[in-house]
């Protein structure tokens, strides 16, 4: 079991060489992956306010692109209070983030304690409108992942990866040749004290670089490594699911195979209200189309009520081309 450490190791510049000069094949790209402890560990920090969670709860899942304004995003998601945030594409040492470790700063500006996983170790500075956040022309660390904030401490953290092929590393996967990434898809999985017992809260962001079938892989997988790691005990996942993003129209999210098999293990998407999770934002300004990507779902626990949380901020500037879903819990 992966357990929780104080600070990831930093990638060396002999190994970022030895990276560059790696055949792009998903054979290379696992033996790297396995070679690189930062990214098979996960890092906690911050501090806890509570011992449990109130007997009713919100969470908020929130793909925060990047999260170029941490501190502006958390007084943002806490105008609606949530007690547990699922978060997707954190940066941590990355020029265009100004070499912040963005879920840090969140969650020091909450009052909340972190866990932090790397999804990819990025050796680029992004695309171009991306670049022009940058004042460095390199990544401090170059971490970029998922993170569960939590007003309760943890009794137990770890990290589930969904694939290791290297859909963002191998050109015949559809990887970038002039950004390499090391990593794939992951979860970041807590176990946290409810009132009335422990609840696994999982965070997570499925392939956008692939059909709805892989989709459905991996989140068989995750759901396979919840039950090994939080037994008969209550569940939420949330995060980015990538649904549709391959598919033509707009709903193309509705033919993704994941829902009907999550269902039949006995999870419940009622946690999501109607309508789209995407907008344009300062680093993708001009999306082609607006999505459904972004879910709650949970198990063994009861819904009382949903919202989306836009992404605009009091002036009307948008902190990340996703909209927070959010979900009021009872155990």
């Amino acid at each position: 079991m992966m357990h929780c450490v104080l600070e990831l190791q930093p990638v060396s510049d002999a190994k970022r060489a030895e990276i560059s000069a790696t055949p792009r094949t998903s054979e290379a790209h696992r033996a790297l992956l396995a070679q690189l402890p930062g990214m098979n560990a996960v890092q906690c920090g911050g501090q806890a306010r509570g011992l449990h969670l109130p007997a009713d709860f919100t969470v908020l899942a929130w793909n925060l692109e990047r999260c170029l304004f941490p501190r502006d995003s958390a007084a943002h998601a806490a105008r609606k209070g949530p007690q547990v945030l699922l978060l997707s594409e954190m940066d941590h040492g990355m020029a265009r983030t100004k070499q912040r470790h963005t879920t840090e700063d969140m969650a020091r500006a909450l009052g909340m304690t972190y866990a932090f996983g790397v999804e990819f170790f990025e050796m680029g500075l992004g695309g171009e409108t991306e670049q022009a956040f940058c004042n460095d022309d390199f990544n401090r660390l170059g971490w970029h992942g998922n993170a569960i904030l939590s007003a309760a401490p943890f009794e137990d953290a770890t990290m589930f990866r969904l694939d290791d092929i290297g859909h963002w590393f191998t050109p015949d996967a559809g990887g970038d040749a002039d950004q390499p990434r090391i990593g794939g898809r992951n979860a970041i999985a807590a176990i946290i004290p409810g009132a009335d017992g422990p609840i696994c809260f999982v965070s997570t962001h499925l392939e956008s670089n692939a059909q709805a079938a892989h989709r459905a892989q991996q989140f068989d997988r995750l759901m396979d490594e919840v039950d090994l790691f939080a037994p008969d005990m209550p569940v939420v996942i949330g995060g980015d699911l990538n649904t549709g993003n391959s598919a033509p129209p707009d709903d193309g999210w509705r033919d993704e195979p994941l829902f009907e098999r999550a269902e039949a293990r006995g999870y419940d998407w009622s946690l999501n209200p109607e309508g789209v999770t995407t907008r344009p934002s300062l680093i993708t300004p001009h999306p082609g189309r607006r999505m459904k990507l972004d879910w709650l779902c949970a198990r063994g626990l009861t819904c009382l009520g949903n919202a989306v949380l836009p992404s605009l901020d009091e002036t009307g500037r948008p902190l990340s081309d996703h909209d927070a879903v959010l979900a009021a819990l009872r155990g």
